[in-house]
C-alpha cells in the first residue's frame, strides 16, 4: 500500500479583528502554509545474517568477517538515511558472502572427498 504525500493547509487569523484600514493582514492576504511530507526512504538490503551464518561457518580466508563488518556498516548507513551508501557496502557484502559461501562449499567438498578416500585406502590395507 502505497502512501500518497499529503498536503497541509494553515489559515491564519487576521490581527486586530477585521479588514479594516490599517490592519497587517489586509497588506498582504491571508497567509496560507502548505507542508508536504517527504516519501519514505528506500530500505536497500544489508544481508547481516546471510554475513554471520559465513562467519561462523565459511569463513574461508576471513571473508565471512569481512562480509560482516560490511553488512554493519551498510545497517550504519541505513540508521543514518545515507540509501547511496548503505547500497554501496551491501553490494560488498552480498558479493564478499557469495565468494564466501562458495569458498567454503568447496573446502567441505574436498574435505569429504579426501576424508572418504583415505577411510577407504586404510580399509584396503587393514584387508590386505
Amino acid at each position: 500500500m502505497e502512501s500518497v504525500p499529503q498536503s497541509v493547509s494553515i489559515k491564519m487569523q487576521q490581527p486586530y479583528g477585521g479588514n479594516g484600514a490599517g490592519s497587517p493582514a489586509t497588506a498582504f492576504g491571508p497567509t496560507v502554509t502548505t507542508f508536504v511530507r517527504p516519501g519514505p526512504v528506500p530500505n536497500p538490503p544489508d544481508f547481516v545474517l546471510w554475513s554471520f551464518f559465513n562467519t561462523l561457518f565459511c569463513n574461508v580466508f576471513c571473508l565471512g568477517f569481512l562480509a560482516l563488518v560490511f553488512s554493519v556498516k551498510a545497517r550504519d548507513k541505513k540508521i543514518t538515511q545515507d540509501p547511496e551508501g548503505a547500497t554501496s557496502f551491501g553490494r560488498t557484502a552480498k558479493h564478499l558472502n557469495i565468494a564466501a559461501f562458495c569458498l567454503g562449499l568447496v573446502v567441505i567438498i574436498i574435505f569429504i572427498v579426501v576424508l572418504a578416500t583415505s577411510f577407504s585406502s586404510l580399509q584396503m590395507h587393514r584387508g590386505l
